[in-house]
């Protein structure tokens, strides 16, 4: 799996010019008035099932929150932190205490936290240096499951804690599984003595393994040929069978079983596009699997006891994203996303077939109307090869009033822009800039062939996918072409400075959000705790300690910059342990070197990517400023700029 720079839909297919609809009269929003929206995430029933944890940025960053399952009362705020992200995780099986996890100003050393209904809390996981998560509750509810990289920061082992053991002892509890050899753990079966173990050998192969912790005997149990990917989901409530996911013989991945005695397996359910994900509730009664269609997630529920689908009722203007079913079987959380407006959650009753909304994370003072929904289109390359993205075309845009653009490039490599919100692109398209968001060779959700048709080859056919989105944005008949630039994040941001320095005609302008510069250093600096995909990571980009390290030279544009002529606005984390921050110190000299104008915004307390409202109101706001002055034109450069 591509995991190298991250911390995230309508079927259609559009070719050559569209029709254009009339103008339309449109409010635009201030970036406060953006980040008033909430965003929402998680959501865990509590032990009495009348209470949902989840976490919200309303207070500017991610705090805990409980909310009425009822939909009639207040959410009330558990957690109160106003430096760091607190990430809700879990209430208790038998009790309200919970669980959330932070890092320390975006260092990825995340710790768990035990929070006591009184407000009291407590570090389970007390190691400055090391990454700890939560790994969930066991299916007797009398214990956690943590896996930690407190012993070898390369590995991720896995610990047992009790309940019981929590208000008296500290430590992690027991070690069930020793990582020494860069397998890790991908699910554990409900008595606790199989592990599914996953290793990664490239960037398309790998093998499964079962671990017998009463046996202590580890086996391969996934011999295969050629390139195959798996992925364990989940163990039968009786042990004896292992449900899990895997591409074998085919372009999308979808979900087996294997008898663990007889190794005997069955294909449980195949769709056209890739399965992400599949697990059973609580008692086995239900079976929720997720779908990636086409840039969307399709959840499945099926009932178990009849083996029929469960058709959850129609949701306009959203669709369902995620599932969690609560322990009685009789809810379920329902995460509903959209692209033009932040995401929602729902809960939703088997028996009554009720459906109640219990979050409003639109800024009252936005009207939905004057958002932007995502459509997903595609167009060809240079060599034919038919490439997928979502437009959003502002809606002032017309042919009489054409408007500037920016291709848009996500995180990666093998990432995938997905028709879901992100405040950046709605604030900008709402602003006058249409965007396509271009799903290049290299990105997942498209069949492993698709996937694979970028590895040791970036900075040439990916690019050129990111230049050929042009001609769609031509046949729009909205865009004016003089006014394209080219945005994105992490590999994304490769990407806009690879553009800048090996195709620097091309666009008008690059905004890099914390990108890459330097493979290089890039590739022998990633967080110890990436070592189990180490070889993976190697096999898809180069291995900087051979003779690719070449290429990974020439495609580096750090060591180019005296190419890059169009203007640069750059954000970095301080924190970032992905992408460092001498990265962007250096492509902003070297840039600045040849008299181009250089935006550079670093912030002190973030790491890979935004965590506090503050910052990305300050740091997006700015982006439009730069956009503003030297892509839409309005406003001379500074002397001397």
């Amino acid at each position: 799996m591509k995991r190298l720079i991250l911390p995230a839909m309508a079927f259609g297919l559009f070719f050559g010019c569209e029709q254009t609809p009339e103008k339309e009269a449109v409010k635009t929003y201030s970036i406060e008035q953006f980040y008033k929206n909430i965003n929402v995430s998680g959501g865990s029933f509590s032990p009495d099932e009348s209470k949902m944890l989840v976490s919200t940025n309303e207070t500017g960053i991610y705090n805990a929150y409980e909310i009425p399952v009822d939909g009639k009362g207040e959410k009330k705020q558990l957690t109160n932190s106003t430096v760091d992200s607190y990430f809700a995780l879990s209430y208790f099986p038998n009790d309200e205490r919970l669980l959330f996890t932070a890092d320390q100003g975006g260092n990825e050393n995340n710790h768990i936290y035990l929070q006591q209904p009184d407000g009291t809390q407590k570090d389970l996981t007390p190691y400055d240096s090391a990454k700890s998560s939560f790994y969930g509750w066991s299916q007797d509810k009398q214990s956690m499951f943590i896996a930690s990289n407190k012993r070898d920061p390369k590995y991720m082992d896995v610990y047992e804690r009790t309940i019981a053991s929590i208000d008296n002892e500290t430590g992690f509890g027991e070690v069930i599984y020793q990582n020494n050899d860069g397998r890790d753990v991908a699910a554990i079966s409900p008595d606790k003595n199989y592990f599914a173990l996953t290793e990664s050998i490239t960037s398309a192969d790998s093998k499964m393994y079962l671990y017998n912790k009463s046996t202590g005997e580890t086996t391969d149990i996934s011999e295969h040929e050629g390139d195959v990917q798996y992925g364990p989901q989940f163990f039968s409530l009786d042990n004896k069978e292992l449900y899990y996911t895997t591409d074998e013989g085919a372009e999308f991945v979808y979900l087996m079983k294997m008898n663990l005695e007889t190794k005997a397996t069955e294909k449980v359910y195949e769709d056209k596009w890739d399965v992400w994900y599949a697990y059973e509730s609580q008692n086995g009664k239900y079976r929720v699997i997720g779908v990636n269609e086409d840039a969307s997630t399709k959840v499945h529920i099926f009932d178990m006891t009849t083996g029929k689908e469960v058709m959850l009722p129609a949701i306009e203007g959203g669709s369902i994203a995620s599932v969690n079913i609560s322990d009685s079987e009789k809810l379920a959380r329902l995460t509903v996303s959209t692209s033009a407006s932040p995401s929602n959650i729902y809960v939703y009753n088997f028996e009554t077939n009720a459906l109640t909304k219990l979050t409003h994370t639109l800024n009252p003072e936005m009207a939905a109307s004057d958002l932007v929904e995502g459509k997903v289109v595609r167009f060809k390359s240079f060599d034919g090869t038919e490439i997928p993205g979502i437009y959003y075309q502002p809606k002032n845009a017309a042919p009489g009033d054409k408007v500037p653009a920016l291709v848009w490039v996500h995180g990666g490599p093998g990432g995938q822009t997905r028709l879901s919100y992100f405040a950046l692109i709605q604030y900008l398209v709402n602003h006058g800039y249409a965007i396509l968001a271009v799903n290049n060779r290299g990105s997942s959700g498209y069949g492993k062939t698709f996937y694979h048709m970028d590895d040791q080859n970036h900075g040439d056919k990916d690019l050129k996918d990111c230049v050929a989105g042009k001609t769609y944005l031509e046949s729009t008949g909205v865009i004016d072409m003089d006014k394209v630039g080219i945005i994105g994040g992490s590999y994304g941001g490769y990407m806009v400075m690879a553009a800048l320095t090996f195709a620097p005609d091309e666009f008008n302008v690059g905004v890099n959000l914390f990108g890459v510069t330097n493979w290089l250093r890039t590739l022998k600096s990633i967080p110890p705790y990436w070592e189990s995909f180490r070889k993976s990571l190697y096999d898809e980009m180069g291995d900087p300690y051979t003779a690719d390290s070449v290429r990974l030279y020439e495609i580096s544009p750090l060591f180019h910059t005296e190419r890059v002529t169009k203007p640069l606005m750059v954000l970095q984390g301080a924190n970032d342990v992905r992408v460092l921050p001498v990265e962007s110190d250096e492509i902003v000299a070297g840039v600045k070197a040849n008299g181009v104008p250089v935006e550079y915004v670093v912030f002190d307390d973030e790491g890979h990517g935004f965590r506090k409202k503050e910052n990305e109101i300050e740091g997006y706001g700015k982006v439009l400023v730069f956009l503003d002055k030297y892509l839409k034109g309005e406003g001379e450069p500074a002397a001397g700029e």
